[in-house]
């Protein structure tokens, strides 16, 4: 009766340890292939599951950050969560940008970038470029202009020109910086025969004071940022730094009306403003992301915003990933050979496969 009883206690412990051996097995090939296929659906459906982060790479204020603000509130409205708009200014927007490169390729944490992404290079301010990231949307181009003090003796661009030519290197032009859009205007103005004393403020908002205090002669703003002093008569606007005149303000004359050889410089825009995510980002995420921008820059909001500030529908002509980056390279082609020709920059575009401007 023992050995019976041992027996059995011996055959129901074997049995035993072969059920959960067999369980084991099941679990170890099973869930590779379970675990994927939940991967991607997660990628898929799951995006995104917690709120999101839109760094703008300037100070608060500008005009980078104002459209980053409007286009993250309609774009909350078709990802279903909170996106949080961040300032980190400093070194021509290098230091967000940066931030945004080193955190997670997710679709968290987005960048909202002004033109000085493509020159970093060159100027050696960063080894980041519009390479290192994938756009979702190049968004508008904000119109630049030539404006000067209401007290100041030019009325018109053509009295500003010629006494450029009468008096070159001598007519003061304020900027926010080497490198900036500001600059990148008075180097092309040099390009175009009319050789101005440059004189670098530390920001947009003190280049523009500088003229309202008629510290120099004229200054070259966008037009979000400069429309309260026209509006208020603070300042007048000579031309639009663009071939077209502007819809709100037909009266004022474009810049190639009165330099028609500046066309081949004013046919790219000079201040683009780019929804950018890090590369490597899943393109199930890039895609939700493009289509959730797509139709929030429908939104009637962001469309009125747009036209009141008669800002350039970039989206409209750069509607996919090829054409964006397209752009981007013309860009970077004119701009960051125009700023070494001129000694701006002290890296040869040569040197990072940029072709010189045709």
């Amino acid at each position: 009766m023992k050995k019976s009883k041992y027996k059995i206690g011996i055959a129901l412990i074997l049995l035993l340890v072969l059920s959960l051996s067999t369980a084991g097995c099941t679990i170890t090939t099973e869930t590779p292939a379970n675990s994927n296929e939940e991967k991607s659906e997660t990628v898929k459906n799951g995006y995104p599951q917690r709120p999101i982060t839109m760094i703008v790479p300037y100070g608060a204020g500008g005009g980078t950050d104002t459209y980053g603000r409007m286009l993250a509130a309609q774009l909350e409205k078709h990802l279903g969560t909170p996106i949080t708009v961040t300032n980190q200014g400093g070194a021509s927007g290098s230091i967000g940008t940066k931030f945004v490169h080193d955190a997670s390729a997710d679709g968290y944490t987005l960048l909202f970038s002004a033109e000085t992404i493509g020159t970093y290079r060159t100027m050696g301010t960063s080894s980041l470029s519009y390479s290192n990231f994938i756009p979702i949307a190049v968004t508008v181009n904000d119109p630049k202009l030539v404006v000067v003090s209401k007290k100041s003796k030019y009325n018109t661009l053509q009295e500003l020109l010629e006494d450029m030519k009468k008096n070159p290197g001598k007519v003061t032009m304020s900027h926010s910086g080497p490198g900036g859009s500001g600059h990148n205007q008075g180097l092309i103005l040099k390009e175009l025969g009319y050789e101005v004393a440059m004189t670098a403020f530390d920001s947009g908002n003190n280049a523009l004071l500088g003229v309202l205090g008629e510290q120099v002669a004229f200054t070259n703003p966008n037009l979000s940022f400069a429309s309260g002093y026209i509006d208020s008569g603070d300042i007048k606007v000579l031309a639009v730094f663009a071939d077209e005149r502007l819809e709100k303000y037909p009266d004022i004359p474009a810049f190639t009306e009165i330099v028609p050889e500046a066309k081949k410089y004013l046919s790219i825009p000079l201040t683009p403003l780019s929804l950018l995510v890090k590369e490597g980002t899943p393109n199930e995420i890039v895609e939700m992301l493009r289509n959730a921008t797509k139709a929030a820059l429908e939104e009637k909001e962001w469309t009125e915003y747009v036209e009141t500030n008669s800002a350039e529908k970039l989206y409209e002509k750069y509607t996919d990933e090829n054409s964006m980056r397209k752009f981007f390279e013309n860009w970077e082609s004119m701009i960051c050979w125009l700023q070494y020709e001129n000694g701006v920059s002290n890296k040869s575009p040569q040197e990072f496969s940029i072709p010189k401007f045709q």
